[in-house]
């Protein structure tokens, strides 16, 4: 190989780390939108076209993606994670939401032993916002805070692991509230997590896994009626 593609090959190795690297010390999440290709460039000290590669190599890998005219995000937080992205849709709704039942059940029985006022105080401004927008009838502002308060139970586990198998699950369970949230938009009756919140705030765990599983039974039962 001759010395300028190999010392342009490990350019290139280099930009894959260091982005790696950002994605990894949670400063870039699942869903940001990182820098551009020009901002990249000059913040890592390298031209364009290798930054580009490095990016596409990502895209390939299943860590970012690329969209035309919006940019470039953050698509999971591993090889395994975009692997995992990539069989999810492939998969039916009701597999889906048996995945997400899965790790929320365990979530909130962790989040109500290892919860702390940050976390409880997180959970009630996204519970806040969530009823909020229920009662507005404002679906796109529900799903995001429903998404949102599942992601701070979650994040109440302190268990890293579990959060990056969430982040990686993200959409799936994002495209679960929204197809749950729409299909019945004029009910007065939504899928209520006030118990759950108590649950958690009491620290009591086998009430928190009692609730998760019922929220979660429920939304299993609406996904079989369509």
């Amino acid at each position: 190989m001759p010395l300028a593609s190999t010392r342009r090959t490990g350019l290139v190795d280099q930009v894959i780390s260091q982005l790696r690297a950002q994605i990894d010390s949670g400063e870039w999440r699942v869903g940001d939108r990182i820098p551009t290709e020009s901002e990249l460039s000059e913040q890592l000290e390298v031209g364009r076209n290798t930054v580009r590669e490095a990016v596409r190599a990502l895209a390939h890998a299943g860590l970012l993606e690329i969209r035309q005219g919006a940019g470039t995000f953050i698509r999971a937080s591993s090889e395994l994670g975009g692997a995992l992205r990539r069989r999810l849709e492939r998969s039916e709704l009701r597999e889906n939401l048996e995945v997400r039942r899965a790790l929320e059940m365990e979530a909130a029985r962790l989040a109500a032993v290892r919860r702390t006022d940050e976390d409880l105080a997180d959970i009630d401004r996204a519970m806040a916002l969530r009823d909020a927008a229920w009662r507005e009838k404002d679906m796109g502002a529900f799903v995001e805070a429903d998404f949102t308060f599942h992601r701070a139970i979650v994040n109440a586990t302190h268990n890293t692991l579990l959060v990056d198998l969430y982040d990686d699950i993200a959409q799936a369970v994002y495209e679960s509230i929204a197809h749950t949230a729409y299909a019945q938009p004029e009910s007065d009756e939504g899928i209520d997590h006030a118990g759950l919140t108590e649950a958690v705030r009491a620290s009591d765990p086998d009430l928190a896994l009692r609730e998760a599983a019922c929220y979660l039974d429920e939304l299993m039962a609406r996904a079989g009626e369509d």
